[in-house]
């Protein structure tokens, strides 16, 4: 028999859920039999598999000692990465980081060590925020994802509350986010609202944007205002409307002004001093209008990268 208590970040999720968080290694048929046959208990008593786990919770386990000896790691992978990050803003339930150019954001193909969220759970392991033992299911997690070739700033949510509200606020639009661009030439108006329709071609991993709606295409807007113009290029604000993928590089260059350094929707070859092209999330405003429950302080708080590369080029 083993015993395990539910802490906070592990609160609020199912019993299946989190039983598959937990032993990874345990067949989803057998888990559904141990709760079945009552092999897992909580409280003392039969659960079922759609309980919804809260603190304080002992969970008992009449199972096999080899998926708690499975959970356990000697080595955690997120200790590879380094501890390095550029913080704009901490506290007790998040960070906002700067995220450089070049640095990717989850694990991907190409993935050796290092990416943002292993930074961020090895610099929490190490300040004793962050103990993988103690979680059993939940790990420190991004809110947004930022492409490996653009910057700016990312949410890293520490406790499993934090992120629940902060993933519903990125879906309900309620945390505004505000993007810096260098694009070729000058936009006619000073802003605009551009409205378009986009598809993607997903083996080519890019996409297009059409004035009128076609098949399979979704809406886009894109909301512009120039800061700035030194006779070549302008430096523009963009607030997105809709989160589309590529939204910003392909709108701006479907009006004829494509961004300094995307060789993809722009010009083949980058100017000098532009190894990746000229697009920053620079800023983030949490503008909440419903519930934000613990992160209600956040509440009108604006948060800002004060020095973007590129905007000094004008």
């Amino acid at each position: 028999m083993r015993e395990l208590t539910i802490g906070k970040n592990d609160s609020g999720q199912r019993l299946d859920k989190f039983l598959q968080k937990r032993f990874r290694t345990m067949p989803k048929a057998m888990m559904y039999m141990y709760i079945r046959k009552k092999c897992v208990k909580r409280n003392g008593k039969k659960c079922a598999i759609d309980d919804i786990l809260r603190e304080g919770d002992v969970l008992t386990f009449y199972i096999k000692d080899e998926f708690f000896e499975a959970g356990k790691e000697k080595h955690y992978e997120f200790m590879k990465a380094p501890t390095k990050l550029e913080i704009v803003y901490e506290d007790e339930n998040l960070l906002l980081l700067d995220k450089k150019p070049g640095l990717i954001a989850h694990q991907d193909k190409s993935y050796h060590f290092d990416s943002l969220v292993s930074r961020v759970q090895h610099y929490l392991y190490e300040k004793g925020e962050y103990d993988p033992e103690e979680e059993k299911a939940f790990s420190p997690a991004l809110v947004n994802r930022i492409d490996r070739n653009t910057g700016g700033i990312v949410i890293a949510a520490k406790n499993a509350e934090a992120l629940r509200i902060l993933n519903q606020k990125m879906k309900t639009r309620e945390i505004e986010k505000y993007y810096l661009c260098l694009v070729y030439g000058k936009p006619g108006k000073d802003s605009d609202i551009l409205r378009g329709y986009l598809t993607k071609n997903e083996s080519k991993n890019k996409v297009t944007v059409h004035k009128t709606e076609v098949e399979g295409s979704k809406e886009i807007r894109t909301k512009y205002r120039v800061l700035s113009f030194d006779g070549k290029y302008s430096l523009v604000e963009i607030e997105l409307l809709t989160g589309r993928t590529h939204q910003i590089r392909a709108h701006m260059a479907s009006i004829g002004h494509p961004l300094v350094g995307d060789s993809k929707y722009g010009r083949k070859k980058a100017p000098e001093g532009f190894p990746y092209q000229a697009l920053y999330s620079y800023k983030l405003i949490f503008n909440f209008t419903e519930d934000s429950g613990s992160l209600s302080y956040l509440n009108g708080r604006e948060f800002a990268v004060k020095d973007v590369w590129f905007s000094k080029s004008l």
